[in-house]
């Protein structure tokens, strides 16, 4: 029996008085049917609308909305002109967020982003302070080409990331909510880039790879471009939308067994741990943080209410395991003399866990 037929109402997998069919029962009565309908439509207009803009890259469209619902930042890595910006444009269009753009630079400074203390008078003609708010107060902010700035510059993301605040002189700043990180970095071009720091890349709930384009889709984006037809986005959500959202998630069920698996996922990244596949102990430094199993989580909720469940199945934390550990799992020497894609080694540690859980 794999993991990826089984939803976690099998009956031998837990004591009675855990049991997840009496918590998916119960979990009738916190999440309405209404509620789970709801979102799945939402979320199929979100999808339609950004994709009447972006061709292709459904998996890109769909990994970015999920970490947007859970309030986590997402890394996109891809060559340039495959649309990573006019994604997140579209979707800050599309769910009437406030919408800045910052690109990285070797010379960008901290105070470039967060803002600085300015020497200003007032009406009596007296001098004072004043802080003038950098770009990063907004609510869906596109940190373009990260790696193309210093690490001290790029530290200055890491509180807004995690806790949401900016802090400068003393004082904190609390910014709107909901706030969203979405990076991009171009993984050929190495010439006067900063590799992201393990603190900073944790910090990105996903880090999604956008691929090419096929002869298909490629013809599609020649002749829309050429054609130049606008198109007027739809407002399908806005910024105290996403918020209920989220209350809404948090009522989704996640039994034990689906939980354990998702931790026994991220304990597979390491390679001293005794289920690690032989890949893992071959060429990983370290193995995933314990962001990562939160974020597993997180993702399987939002995955399983557009599946229109009330409950995390084991298949909804395989499905965007690649995007939670890929940048967190740390080549050893050997994996990076040889070029090895970790994506490819997450691949194995779902693997060697398919009819375990």
């Amino acid at each position: 029996m794999t993991n990826e037929s089984r939803t976690p109402e099998t009956a031998d997998e837990v004591t009675a008085d855990e049991s997840p069919v009496a918590a998916v029962a119960t979990s009738s009565t916190d999440l309405q049917d209404a509620e789970t309908q709801g979102f799945r439509d939402d979320y199929e207009r979100i999808r339609d609308a950004v994709g009447s803009v972006i061709v292709g890259q459904h998996r890109v469209i769909d990994s970015v909305l999920t970490a947007m619902f859970c309030g986590g930042n997402v890394l996109l890595e891809g060559v340039p002109g495959l649309g990573k910006t006019e994604l997140v444009k579209s979707l800050a269009r599309v769910l009437d967020l406030d919408f800045r753009r910052i690109q990285f630079t070797p010379d960008l400074m901290p105070a470039d982003i967060i803002g600085t203390n300015i020497m200003n008078t007032d009406e009596s003609g007296r001098y004072q302070f004043e802080f003038r708010r950098g770009p990063i107060f907004t609510q869906l902010l596109l940190a373009d080409e990260i790696n193309r700035a210093s690490p001290k510059t790029q530290s200055a993301l890491l509180e807004t990331m995690q806790e949401g605040t900016v802090t400068v002189g003393g004082e904190v700043f609390v910014l709107k909510q909901p706030f969203f990180v979405l990076a991009t970095q171009n993984p050929i071009e190495q010439e006067g880039t900063y590799p992201l720091p393990e603190a900073q890349l944790d910090r990105f709930m996903f880090k999604v790879v956008v691929l090419g384009l096929d002869r298909e889709e490629l013809n599609e984006v020649v002749r829309r471009t050429i054609l130049k037809r606008p198109i007027e986005l739809p407002v399908v959500l806005d910024g105290n939308a996403i918020l209920r959202i989220r209350d809404t998630l948090d009522k989704v069920v996640v039994a034990d067994p689906v939980r354990d698996y998702a931790v026994r996922l991220v304990l597979a990244t390491h390679p001293d741990n005794e289920e690690a596949p032989e890949g893992i102990r071959q060429f990983v430094r370290w193995g995933a943080s314990p962001r990562a199993a939160q974020a597993l989580i997180k993702a399987g909720r939002v995955r399983a209410l557009a599946e229109g469940r009330a409950h995390v199945a084991f298949e909804d934390i395989d499905h965007f395991a690649t995007e939670v550990l890929q940048h967190r799992v740390l080549l050893n020497y050997d994996g990076q003399a040889e070029d090895v894609d970790v994506a490819a080694l997450v691949a194995d540690c779902v693997a060697s866990l398919v009819g375990t859980a």
